[in-house]
């Protein structure tokens, strides 16, 4: 037997997270919940579809997909990158444009900012508290890298600010730095951080009003319905709607890079559902 590692990571931007027991509700919300609202006869076209299924998220509906963010040592003397990570960033922004480019975003998109075009409102906010993501971030990072994972006294961030580092031939990329402190410890880390390739970088950008240009909980809602199994939407009764909203979700639509990602979080998804049905007692379904 001959056993070897994977030559590329099976994605790069997006991953079903179970670290803690919010995946719970999530599950149910995929099992039970979307088939049910999928019943109601009254709902006729997509914005009000996807509307019903927003309403009806659990609070930590944004815990169970996380995007990834590359973390590493912070560079004395700079923040510049190698090649390799030049590349992974390159990718990584790739699929974030991908997801954005596609007409279930869209619709995603303007559906929460619509109802509530405020620009502070919670949940419609693209904004996802990034700090507080930033020094989550940070304070993991810091314990990964020095070796501190199931140290009792964790990591606690002091402070973190956004660089750019020019990159030749592909213009600015951003660079989240952080340093986080366990007592007598200290660690800088550096965050690689994905940018929307076709909208203004928060590098040049001067308006706190314009759409956040790194993964957001629209791009993370977009693909939680791009990754539910496609036997999901089978209970729309309106045929009419049920082929239009097909059409929005089908990975045959998508580009190669964000089909294989998309492939992965319903392998991912799959294996979450086995999980919830273990804990209902019920046989685990043959994948398909």
């Amino acid at each position: 037997m001959l056993i070897s590692r994977h030559t590329a990571a099976p994605s790069l931007l997006y991953t079903v997270s179970c670290r803690d027991e919010s995946w719970k509700s999530m599950a149910k919300y995929c099992m039970e919940d979307v088939p049910d609202l999928l019943k109601d006869e009254s709902v006729d076209n997509v914005p009000a579809l996807l509307s019903r299924l927003v309403k009806s998220l659990p609070a930590n509906a944004g815990n169970l997909i996380k995007w990834v963010i590359e973390v590493r040592r912070q560079e004395e003397g700079g923040s510049g990158l190698s090649k390799e990570e030049e590349e992974r960033l390159i990718l990584k922004e790739m699929i974030l444009q991908q997801v954005r480019d596609t007409e279930l975003f869209r619709l995603v998109h303007e559906l929460q900012f619509t109802k509530q075009p405020c620009c502070s409102c919670s949940y419609s906010s693209d904004d996802d508290s990034f700090t507080r993501i930033a020094a989550s971030v940070c304070c993991q990072g810091a314990a990964l890298l020095t070796g501190n994972l199931s140290s009792k006294d964790g990591f606690c961030c002091r402070e973190t600010c956004f660089k750019c580092v020019q990159v030749d031939g592909d213009g600015p990329k951003t660079v989240v730095t952080g340093t986080a402190v366990s007592g007598v410890n200290e660690q800088s880390v550096d965050m690689l951080l994905p940018i929307s390739t076709l909208e203004t970088s928060v590098c040049n950008s001067n308006s706190s009003n314009e759409v956040v240009k790194y993964p957001s909980r629209t791009d993370i809602l977009t693909v939680l319905l791009l990754a539910l199994h496609p036997s999901t939407w089978v209970g729309i009764k309106d045929e009419r709607l049920k082929a239009e909203f097909q059409s929005l979700i089908s990975t045959d639509i998508l580009h190669d890079d964000l089909k294989r990602e998309i492939l992965h979080l319903r392998r991912q998804l799959h294996y979450v559902r086995s999980c919830k049905e273990e804990e209902y007692g019920d046989p685990v379904p043959q994948s398909h």
